[in-house]
């Protein structure tokens, strides 16, 4: 067979105007061993009238392709090529596909994965079909726009339950049946299979469902209230706001292992990685970030599978709307009311990091030739970005017109596909403003706007005037604060906001000058922020004196862009942070600063010699931290400090003696996670040993316990160690996606420079081999965890630009390489400015 071909942008077009698909019944026998699953598909079709007869092609990816039939008459199987079987000579009119084939379980998280759960031996499969996958389980005419109707039938193991999209059951000879589902997607098709633990409930007359590995059954009872308590409130929240009523028969939930993403819209059976059960204590930050991402994929319910994009140049459709809503919906439905500040300094950093890079691309990019460029898309512009442009729209239109014109675009696109252009007229429909102009400036662009303050004195009071570096249309809030007088101006008082439509056609009055005058308060715009200089001198004093969090997360994210520029000194930030985090009570922003202080600045902005330096500074920020944190107040921020003390701990005494007394004096008493994170930074430190891990994979000998594992065995810093963890990244292919992660995350460390400088050259070609052998999803891997990126020198960007130009890497790895190799170049410019 040749190798794999993607499918091209006009391919698709071609046989979208060929093709009718009418009905998929598709027949998944899943007790055949532990390698293999067998996949009948009857796919009824219509070549349209206006055709002549014509050739096409249907995808499908066996281990054994044993019979095909088109119309009753028999296909040779030999003629698949790589991952497409023609049809040919195809008259118009009805038509029947069978094909019977037997397919490969994946152990990386792609089409049907099947794991093993270490703790008790029970067996879970699921499917995870996105982009090009669904042809790993059933054959399928793969592209988004020609939507059918599904049926499955599943034979299962004794004991196991089926879940799919729609309402399943169990029949008399043992096959689970799913109802017919609506007209959907190919890759939104779903099967999830396994002995579960199961949570049922109703809401408004529709089954609920909450899912998880039966070793997880006590941590998903823990918080079934809660998970459910948030599905129900988004699901009324989102009836409140849109026309179409939710469009599945039921709603399930399953927590599934080893999930590459966050989690997948797949109607009516939403999948989650599984680390959303928590088996260790967790902040409430984190807990809203589960909630988010419940609201996020209920949207996708309507936006991506009711209306599905018709080809992948639009996925920020599906991602920056879901990213929006999530969010918003949050705020207004539970008590998560501050998601907006864990965006601010979470997710809008990752796109503000990604719009920066050479690969950067518009939120609606024009040129998405094939599947294997749609791929790449995935990333902070099509999240982070889109959503903070259409948040930027919502203020700019006003809500009531913007979900006039959603309800529009689901009326006339609902169980059908739609475009951007189809996007932007439901909106325009509904609104005098120029819609269209502002998708051209917002959406067809790339790069990050820069807005900096000019305040001129003007006979006794001052004006504004904002420099704007860049091309985007903004609306923007300036906070004006003041020193408060009472405490000797510690805190500020905010006197005013001003809003602001940029490019400016005038200069603004502002009265007296402020202390500080902010740009972009409320962190509405997308732009990175400066300051002039009063102001930068108040924010250094006061910043942990400003009112309200999302004004400081704004702040902070101003300071990180200016260290990543090299306007600021990487020590400066953490001076900052030393200053300030100890009087900051918000989690997210606490997280997000210790977080690029710690990974960024110490790890990869300062050199090793001043790196030990940093490290102490943040060890004593997080005793500061953990002492505030005593009286048992703010057992989050407790957490959080206690994490990042491991993290950057120097010298292994304390957290041994914690890790041997099972607890931090005055708790937190140490739970799996924390036992991990300890064990693992004592290897990093050679302050540990195999017997040790070992005794605690005994412990632990859950699928996390053995991630910990790896991860800790690949940190030892022993050559025979190094060299046991690169043969398993690299020389076979035996470890699954997380646990290739793992070993990832423990090979390189900042502190053994030294001992793994061999392994830098080595990377290039390994990283190339396994991802050409294993695929995208390892390709990610490998181009995110195992990529040396403590290696800052120019020598390791030059061969990492050699790799680029000569070995002709995967285009998953491609991406991640040219990303990397920027950030590490950037890393450098930090070191010597």
């Amino acid at each position: 067979m040749s190798c794999m071909s993607v499918l091209t942008r006009d391919e698709a077009q071609t046989r979208a105007k060929l093709l009718d698909v009418h009905r998929y019944t598709i027949d998944l026998d899943l007790t055949c061993g532990d390698d293999s699953f067998d996949s009948r598909t009857v796919i009824r079709f219509t070549v349209r009238a206006d055709q002549d007869a014509t050739d096409t092609f249907v995808e499908v990816k066996p281990a054994e392709l044993r019979s095909v039939t088109l119309d009753g008459q028999p296909l040779d199987p030999e003629t698949l090529d790589g991952n497409r079987l023609p049809l040919k000579n195809l008259t118009p009119g009805e038509h029947e596909l069978r094909v019977d084939a037997g397919m490969r379980y994946s152990r990386t998280g792609e089409g049907m994965h099947r794991f093993t759960d270490p703790t008790d031996d029970e067996t879970y499969v699921y499917t995870q079909l996105f982009m090009e996958d669904v042809q790993r389980v059933f054959a399928a005419f793969d592209q988004p726009d020609l939507k059918a109707v599904f049926e499955l039938s599943v034979k299962a193991p004794e004991g196991w339950t089926v879940l799919a999209n729609s309402i399943t059951g169990r029949q008399d000879d043992g096959t689970w049946r799913a109802a017919p589902t609506p007209l959907i997607s190919t890759y939104l098709v779903a099967v999830a299979a396994g002995p579960w633990h199961s949570v049922r409930t109703e809401h408004h007359g529709l089954p609920f469902g909450i899912h998880c590995r039966r070793s997880l059954a006590p941590h998903l009872d823990a918080d079934a209230d809660e998970i459910l308590d948030i599905t129900r409130a988004c699901y009324d929240r989102y009836h409140e706001k849109f026309e179409e009523p939710y469009p599945f028969d039921s709603y399930d939930q399953a927590f599934v292992p080893e999930f590459n993403a966050g989690a997948m819209e797949n109607p009516g059976l939403v999948t989650f990685r599984d680390e959303f059960v928590y088996r260790s204590a967790v902040t409430d930050t984190e807990r809203q970030t589960r909630a988010m991402v419940i609201a996020h994929e209920m949207a996708h319910m309507w936006f991506g599978d009711l209306v599905t994009l018709k080809w992948w140049d639009d996925i920020w459709l599906n991602e920056s709307f879901a990213e929006y809503m999530g969010y918003q919906t949050l705020t207004e439905a539970t008590r998560f009311t501050d998601t907006w500040v864990d965006f601010g300094v979470a997710r809008k950093a990752w796109g503000y990091d990604a719009d920066q890079r050479p690969s950067t691309h518009p939120v609606a990019p024009e040129a998405v030739d094939d599947t294997a460029s749609a791929l790449l898309n995935f990333d902070g512009i099509s999240y982070a970005k889109g959503a903070s442009a259409l948040r930027q729209l919502v203020a700019w239109l006003g809500e009531k017109d913007f979900l006039a014109g959603i309800n529009t675009h689901f009326a006339r696109h609902k169980f059908a596909n739609a475009t951007l252009a189809d996007f932007i007229d439901s909106l325009a429909a509904h609104t005098d403003r120029d819609v269209h102009a502002w998708a051209d400036a917002w959406l067809r662009t790339t790069g990050v706007d820069t807005l900096t303050p000019r305040i001129t004195p003007d006979g006794g009071t001052c004006t504004l005037t904002v420099d704007h570096t860049g091309s985007r249309p903004h609306h923007i809030a300036v906070g004006l604060y003041d020193r408060d007088v009472a405490d000797e101006g510690r805190h500020l008082i905010l006197r005013e906001r001003i809003d602001l439509d940029l490019p400016q056609t005038t200069t603004h009055p502002i009265g007296k000058r402020p202390a500080l005058l902010l740009l972009n308060d409320g962190d509405l715009a997308y732009a990175k922020i400066r300051f002039d200089p009063e102001s930068f001198t108040t924010l250094t004093a006061a910043l942990s004196g400003l009112p309200e969090p999302l004004t400081r997360a704004v702040a902070w994210n101003a300071l990180r862009d200016a260290v990543r520029d090299g306007e600021l000194p990487p020590t400066a930030y953490l001076e900052a942070a030393r200053t300030h985090l100890p009087h900051e009570r918000d989690l997210a922003v606490v997280q997000g600063v210790l977080a690029f202080a710690s990974a960024q600045i110490a790890d990869r902005y300062l050199t090793p010699e001043t790196r030990p330096a940093a490290l102490a500074t943040l060890a004593s920020l997080c005793r500061d931290l953990i002492r505030r944190t005593e009286d048992g107040d703010n057992p989050g921020l407790r957490l959080i400090a206690v994490r990042h003390f491991i993290d950057v701990a120097a010298h292994p005494d304390t957290i041994a003696a914690w890790l041997t007394d099972g607890t931090v004096p005055g708790g937190p008493e140490l739970d799996p996670e924390l036992r991990w994170r300890v064990l693992g930074r004592l290897a990093v430190l050679g302050a540990t040993d195999e017997a040790a891990i070992a005794a605690e994979l005994d412990r632990d000998p859950s699928a996390t316990g053995q991630e910990g594992a790896a991860r800790c065995r690949a940190a030892l810093p022993e050559p025979d160690a190094k060299a046991k963890a690169w043969q398993a990244m690299f020389a076979t292919d035996d470890l699954s996606n997380y646990l290739f992660t793992a070993t990832a995350q423990g090979f390189w460390q900042p502190e053994q420079a030294d001992l793994v400088r061999q392994y830098v050259p080595r990377y290039y070609e390994d990283a190339v081999a396994v991802a050409a052998r294993r695929g995208p999803a390892i390709a990610e891997a490998a181009g995110r965890w195992a990529f040396p990126g403590y290696a800052i020198d120019t020598e390791t960007l030059r061969q990492g630009e050699q790799c680029l130009r000569e070995a002709d890497p995967i285009p998953a790895l491609r991406r991640k390489l040219a990303d990397q190799l920027d950030d590490l170049a950037r890393a450098l410019r930090v070191q010597q400015a």
